[in-house]
């Protein structure tokens, strides 16, 4: 049987400003989670997906962009891919209506911050119109909701209630059965100025397919994690690391270095002398000497010497010297105490 094409949609032209400095030099989807980027996380979901389904990556790029088409290129040469630049943030409806001449069928909407695990078999053989994921929380004021009516579907969504009636919040994962009704209502969306700040919001547009009868069941998630912020990144870590990402017995075989677990040490990683976790992880290149490192992340080639750290977020190729403290280092940054 000849595959259907599902264009997956991924949003990735934000500033990642809450994630500074890390962001200063790469984008916020390459900041480094559990051994890996966190772009990599999002398209590990990815393979959950029916195998009826021939995946397209239209990747909708800003700041910094040519460093996630080179990402993608060494790391997932196997999936066709599109580049569409966001050169003017005017946020996440404008992002997907540029890539509208590559939009037709099919197609899931991803938002690169969150990491989500769920069982996506629900879209072999589907019939549904869209699917928004959610998730149940106890206090859903922060977040955008799903409202749910009688017959089950999707009345509309709500960013930030007031109460805590409608606790299904909506965790950027979206399936459209037809991708040109999406573009059509963010036309309209955009023509009738629907906007907060000047940025036009997906959820906007969402509203008016269902003002326009559009037939949205929802999905509960398994999982779901934020990378968004330096506090989000080190507690999705720390739940990676213990569901999976740890690679702790391989690491303890390493001499004169005690190991807390669960941590992960890449196998290029040098580590002498030192004591490293719990929920640490020491990506490619990283070195790290006569120190202790707790409840952190260190980015490529990262040095760490002589320092006592936790909580924290070293970029790739900083350098920690001494001091113990909270340290949240941008690429390239040398500190020396």
């Amino acid at each position: 049987m000849e595959k259907q094409t599902l264009k997956i949609v991924i949003p990735m032209a934000g500033l990642g400003t809450r994630l500074r400095p890390l962001t200063y030099s790469k984008p916020k989807q390459l900041v480094t989670l559990a051994g890996k980027a966190v772009l990599d996380h999002v398209l590990d979901t990815l393979s959950g997906i029916p195998q009826c389904y021939e995946i397209e990556l239209i990747n909708i790029v800003g700041y910094l962009g040519e460093q996630i088409e080179a990402h993608i290129t060494k790391h997932y040469p196997h999936l066709r891919s599109h580049y569409v630049v966001q050169d003017d943030p005017r946020g996440q409806s404008h992002a997907i209506y540029l890539a509208r001449h590559l939009l037709e069928g099919p197609m899931l909407v991803i938002f690169a911050d969150t990491l989500i695990q769920t069982d996506l078999s629900c879209l072999l053989d589907n019939h549904e119109e869209a699917i928004a994921w959610v998730k149940p929380v106890p206090d859903p004021r922060r977040f955008g909701v799903a409202e749910l009516g009688e017959d089950g579907y999707v009345r509309r969504l709500i960013e930030k209630p007031q109460d805590l009636s409608n606790n299904l919040v909506v965790v950027g994962f979206y399936y459209f059965k037809e991708a040109r009704q999406l573009i059509e209502a963010i036309a309209e969306q955009m023509q009738r100025g629907i906007a907060i700040n000047g940025e036009f919001f997906l959820a906007d547009a969402i509203n008016i397919l269902l003002e326009r009868g559009l037939k949205m069941t929802t999905r509960t998630v398994d999982v779901w994690l934020d990378a968004g912020t330096p506090e989000a990144l080190l507690e999705s870590n720390r739940y990676l690391l213990e569901n999976g990402a740890d690679n702790s017995q391989e690491a303890m075989q390493r001499p004169d270095v005690v190991i807390i677990p669960p941590v992960f040490i890449h196998p290029t990683a040098e580590v002498k002398y030192s004591v490293i976790g719990p929920h640490t992880s020491l990506a490619e290149g990283c070195k790290v000497q006569s120190s202790i490192i707790r409840d952190s992340i260190l980015a490529e080639a990262a040095e760490v010497t002589d320092a006592v750290l936790e909580n924290s977020l070293v970029g790739r190729k900083a350098q920690i010297k001494r001091r113990p403290g909270v340290i949240n280092a941008g690429d390239q940054t040398s500190l020396s105490f």
